[in-house]
């Protein structure tokens, strides 16, 4: 196994404010417009925004040709089996899931593992719900371990998975979240890269298993093809650089030991576990045909609540991790680029709120540029490259005709991005608290969000 550079990939502290970046910010906008006028600065900003858009979309389409000209040969490719067999810890952390605590069960035992090689442990992190009874009464009948923490125990998803793992056995920890129901086969098609002592980790695919529950679950499905189709496989493709996505995944255990294990001060524990492998220098890699169903979503409410807990989590492992990643020895100068744009994703909303003010400035007659800037061009870039690649999710996957005509209410819910995406900033550099949120399930009863 490669040797691991634990120097700058140890967790990081709760996160701190930092209103400096919107002080400065603010403060070069109204020096700019003292010297040299409104409508040069705002033209400025405006290209400035524009090249932006430029290259989002060129990754955007980069990553769609890719996926489309070798992700079909991939899927259909028979499954060659191997005989690394190591052993397994196969790792969920449940808060008030009992709605679908069984149901997880069920699969996790049904998984195609050696049962020898295979250890199965279900961490209750604090549920009141009336899981914590039926999670020991599974365990009671089923190969699992059952492990309880208290409801104040505190650290949300990364507190429960770091008290599975100080039991856990396997030399490989797999983890699915409590909505999932994985494919059996996809312990063996994770655990084969780890024969590569390169491999620090190994990502799965996703599928939304409820799109008929709600227009909205049907976007999330649509947007999850067109992430794990094509995004994450255009990202290995063409960086050998997907991202460890904290569910339907599995990371080796002395790897994980060695950087300290998931990260309690992230709202988004995936994206930074994700930094400190690479940064570590192992790789991540990304099975395009291990696949588990989970839940999408499935009102506005629930969406929110969910990617701005992502937004904010991707925010904050940008302004913990940007320094250590362009000082990396172990990444190239396009690793660097691409990794970048990877984290600074939910960052590109905020930006496309700029480009609002800035439009609504020419539209009211506040500042007429003093040469041509194209705002056509300018916001037909910006969604080209997100329609590229979930037209090319679609292709792959041969969906449905219906699920195309889907595509139009994208632009609304882009909007709902645009909001919660700037509120999470805001929110972010301002060092307002957070902590992590479970998703509500389809079954749930209306119980308030359970948060620890």
């Amino acid at each position: 196994m490669s040797t691991l550079r634990q120097a700058s990939v140890q967790p990081k502290a709760a996160p701190t404010a930092a209103p400096w970046t919107l002080l400065g910010g603010t403060g070069l906008v109204l020096l700019g417009v003292a010297l040299l006028g409104l409508p040069f600065v705002v033209t400025v900003l405006a290209i400035a925004v524009q090249l932006v858009y430029v290259a989002y979309f060129l990754r955007h389409l980069s990553f769609a040709m890719s996926a489309l000209r070798s992700a079909p040969a991939d899927l259909a490719a028979p499954f060659m089996t191997t005989s690394y067999l190591p052993p397994v810890t196969v790792l969920v952390a449940c808060k008030n899931e009992s709605s679908v605590v069984e149901r997880l069960v069920e699969s996790l035992v049904a998984l195609d593992y050696p049962e020898e090689l295979r250890q199965i442990i279900v961490v209750d992190d604090g549920s009141t719900d009336g899981m914590s009874e039926r999670l020991d009464a599974l365990a009671g009948s089923m190969p699992i371990t059952a492990m309880h923490r208290p409801p104040d125990a505190g650290g949300g998803k990364s507190g429960a998975l770091n008290d599975g793992f100080a039991i856990a056995a396997g030399e490989i920890v797999v983890v699915f979240d409590a909505d999932h129901r994985p494919h059996a086969d996809v312990i063996r098609r994770l655990v084969r890269h780890f024969e590569d002592p390169s491999v620090g980790a190994a990502q799965g695919r996703c599928e939304v298993s409820n799109t008929g529950d709600s227009p909205l679950a049907l976007l999330v499905g649509i947007d999850y093809l067109a992430g794990y189709l094509v995004n994450e496989y255009g990202r290995q493709a063409m960086f050998n650089l997907p991202a460890y996505g904290g569910a339907n995944c599995a990371v080796r255990a002395e790897t994980l030991r060695a950087i300290g294990g998931w990260n309690t001060a992230s709202v988004t524990e995936d994206t930074d576990l994700t930094m400190r492998i690479l940064l570590s220098g192992q790789l991540v890699r990304f099975d395009v045909t291990a696949v588990d169903e989970e839940e999408g979503v499935t009102t506005v409410s629930r969406y929110w609540r969910q990617r701005y807990r992502w937004a904010r989590g991707h925010q904050q492992v940008w302004r913990d991790y940007r320094h250590g990643l362009w000082r990396s020895p172990s990444l190239t100068f396009g690793q660097k680029v691409e990794a970048t744009m990877f984290l600074l994703a939910f960052h590109l909303p905020v930006l496309s709120a700029l480009g609002l003010v800035l439009a609504f400035t020419w539209l009211g007659g506040l500042a007429t540029p003093p040469f041509s800037v194209d705002l056509f061009v300018l916001w037909m870039l910006l969604f080209l490259g997100p329609l590229v690649e979930l037209g090319g999710g679609l292709l792959i996957k041969q969906a449905d005709r219906s699920w195309a005509r889907a595509l139009f209410y994208f632009l609304p819910l882009f909007f709902v991005s645009i909001a919660l995406c700037t509120k999470a900033w805001f929110d972010g550099i301002l060092g307002r608290e957070y902590s992590w949120v479970k998703t509500r399930r389809s079954a749930d009863t209306a119980s308030p969000l359970a948060s620890s």
